[in-house]
């Protein structure tokens, strides 16, 4: 059994097609979505987004946002989609050292604080892809 997997960035629609299951990293843990789940709506937090389409296993470094599942199809709205090869190791550890260093410096503000951390967060993301099979 199959269902349909939407993933949407606000620049673009990063896949659009049936698949056989998806894991998605969930503001209180890892859900999975298989054919028939209830319907529900939930935060998702930085982590890995896996799904199978025909066999084989897709992976990527997602960011926050929100899942929808409705009937037989999932919604995913998150604010970043990314692919292992479409990640620079090398730029990623540059951002998330700039995200920490502005972090502990002072004067910085609850709003600023919360986006710093989320950058962080998508970092950490990216990098756990991205070395998971080093």
């Amino acid at each position: 059994m199959s269902f349909q997997l939407d993933i949407v960035t606000p620049e673009k629609t990063i896949f659009s097609d049936t698949v056989e299951d998806v894991y998605l990293p969930g503001s209180e843990g890892e859900m999975g979505v298989l054919d028939m789940h209830a319907a529900l709506v939930a935060p998702l937090s930085p982590g890995e987004l896996r799904y199978k389409k025909d066999g084989k296993i897709e992976e990527l470094a997602v960011g926050e946002g929100f899942v929808e599942v409705c009937d037989d199809k999932v919604s995913v709205l998150i604010d970043l989609a990314i692919g292992e090869d479409a990640i620079d190791e090398a730029q990623v550890e540059e951002a998330m050292k700039r995200a920490q260093e502005a972090l502990a410096g002072e004067n910085v503000d609850h709003d600023e604080m919360a986006a710093l951390q989320a950058a962080i967060a998508k970092s950490e993301a990216m990098l756990k892809l991205k070395r998971k099979r080093v």
